[in-house]
């Protein structure tokens, strides 16, 4: 295990705290409110990274022998034999538990997580539904997932999570995943690498990219964030940019794997 991927655990589970705070004293209509992603609730949202979490373990697992293995190949084929919509149908499905339930699971899977990616051999690469991860990947995905869905909730209960530096890995892998988001859009990406000056919570300034970049963003690392994993409309935040290239790239952006969601309505 590598102090990076100390760090990246310790940010993982301060991410999710305050989420757990803010959803443990609601009662089953606070559980059922709805959010900005069509049909999931509260419990939907909850339930979907319990599952995510214990998917990744699992995935984690599936290097420590025959038994780990053959768990994960029967995630894989049920993903194989519903790829649209294998994921919602695990978020439903244990949304349905009682509330009391669903935290204690979750707080199980948190655990089990880290407890999972910790026992990666140094060097290896774990199984996902695109290409493997390293163990930082992994952390650094579900953080990503992990702040994202937790705005949604905080956005359906009328409250507001103060930012915080920590979303350095979410605008880290939004930048990470460029051609990604054009090759889902069926599009070829720029051959020529982009600029990003990002100021943080903290007015720190993170920088990405070659200084004499032709093509440029600059603006709030929060509002970058909330455009890469589709919480805000391009209109609605305060990134500029220079070059045609960069700023279409802002508007297919996605640091989520799977295809392009629809994304969030112009305010």
């Amino acid at each position: 295990m590598t102090s990076l991927l100390e760090d990246l655990l310790d940010d993982l589970r301060a991410e999710g705290d305050p989420l757990l705070a803010a959803v443990s004293g609601l009662d089953e209509a606070g559980w059922a409110t709805p959010t900005a992603a069509a049909g999931w609730t509260v419990a939907t949202q909850v339930a979907h990274l319990l599952w995510t979490d214990e998917t990744a373990a699992a995935a984690a697992r599936s290097l420590d022998g025959d038994v780990g293995k053959a768990a994960w190949d029967d995630i894989v084929l049920q993903a194989m034999a519903d790829p649209s919509g294998f994921v919602d149908t695990g978020a439903h499905e244990v949304a349905r538990l009682a509330p009391t339930a669903l935290l204690a699971r979750w707080g199980a899977a948190r655990q089990d997580l880290a407890a999972a990616v910790r026992a990666v051999p140094v060097g290896q690469k774990m199984p996902w539904f695109g290409p493997p991860m390293s163990p930082a990947s992994m952390v650094t995905a579900r953080f990503m997932e992990t702040w994202a869905h937790a705005l949604d909730v905080h956005e359906a209960l009328g409250s507001v999570p103060e930012p915080t530096d920590r979303i350095r890995h979410v605008a880290h892998l939004g930048v990470r995943t460029r051609d990604f988001a054009y090759a889902v859009h069926g599009l070829t990406p720029p051959a020529e690498e982009f600029r990003l000056e990002l100021t943080a919570p903290s007015g720190a300034v993170w920088a990405w990219g070659p200084e004499d970049a032709a093509q440029t963003v600059h603006g709030p690392a929060y509002d970058f964030c909330l455009l890469v994993t589709q919480r805000i409309h391009r209109d609605d935040i305060a990134l500029t940019t220079t070059g045609d290239a960069a700023a279409h790239w802002l508007t297919i952006a996605q640091a989520f794997a799977g295809p392009a969601g629809e994304g969030r309505a112009k305010r």
